[in-house]
């Protein structure tokens, strides 16, 4: 399986600071902190903000772990994004709708494992993430996975599930690093933190209409908790970081296609995204 990365991008970029992290497995990470519906927090940061904080956070939290493959402790992610001709769950999004949704592919392409994805809702503005696997060669069509995305969006009251024209749009690739917090107090539920470098965003790829969009300088933080703040949460409000409004489908498609509605991710790309942004078109056209 090819691995893909942005121009000048590195396989290690936060390599130092989460090196001091003791390693978890995969099936411990899951066991001890799936948490499938969750509060989720992101935050923007700069690589050497994330640096900073994550070498404050070995000091501080030896509890803290990183998930762990074969020696290996950043992973390539692939999400394509399927939508309707008019971008349904894009503007539903957009517009702060409370049943919203996301239907995506996620291959991990460094082991080639695919799943289909969805997203939604659920009470107190926690989300909600329902998936099975899915054949990676054809993580750009819904396929028989069609049938799980109507049924799942079906139960969140999504209107008119069962007719959503879905089809693949915007793809977005990037890296990612996987910590294992615990609780902050004995009993306390554990949580994950996500860290995403090198992120790509590309859009009709392939076509003479493709575009892509690069923003190597971020690292998008995205803390999954219970209803209780982890302790990465507190260390980043006491380094002055706080929750961002940040969509890697959002923000990505606000770049590409600047006609469109994107207010709640205005912010994040003036102040974060357009500093470090690159942009090209499709050169395979």
């Amino acid at each position: 399986m090819t691995t893909y990365l942005p121009d000048g991008a590195t396989s290690d970029t936060l390599a130092a600071p989460h090196a001091g992290f003791s390693p978890i497995s995969l099936d411990e990470l899951v066991e001890s902190a799936s948490l499938q519906t969750r509060i989720d927090r992101k935050y923007v940061l700069h690589r050497a903000e994330a640096r900073t904080v994550l070498a404050d956070l070995v000091e501080r939290e030896p509890g803290v772990r990183v998930l762990d493959i074969d020696g290996r402790r950043d992973f390539a992610y692939e999400s394509v994004y399927f939508d309707t001709p008019d971008l349904t769950s894009y503007h539903l999004a957009a517009h702060r709708r409370r049943r919203r949704f996301k239907v995506r592919t996620r291959t991990y392409l460094d082991s080639g494992e695919a799943w289909l994805e969805v997203k939604t809702r659920a009470a107190r503005g926690s989300t909600v993430k329902e998936r099975v696997e899915h054949e990676p060669d054809a993580r750009c069509a819904l396929g028989d996975g069609r049938r799980f995305v109507s049924a799942t969006l079906d139960d969140a009251a999504i209107p008119a599930a069962a007719d959503l024209p879905l089809s693949a749009g915007l793809v977005t690739r990037y890296r990612r690093t996987t910590l294992f917090l615990p609780g902050n107090a004995p009993g306390a539920p554990a949580a994950r933190a996500t860290l995403d470098t090198d992120l790509t965003w590309l859009l009709d790829e392939g076509t003479p209409a493709g575009r892509s969009a690069a923003v190597a300088d971020l690292v998008v933080v995205e803390t999954k908790t219970g209803s209780t703040p982890s302790c990465l949460d507190h260390l980043l409000w006491r380094s002055g970081h706080r929750p961002q409004r940040i969509s890697k489908y959002g923000t990505g498609l606000a770049v590409l296609r600047p006609d469109l509605p994107g207010t709640p991710w205005r912010r994040v790309i003036r102040r974060y995204v357009e500093p470090s942004l690159t942009t090209s078109h499709d050169r395979s056209t």
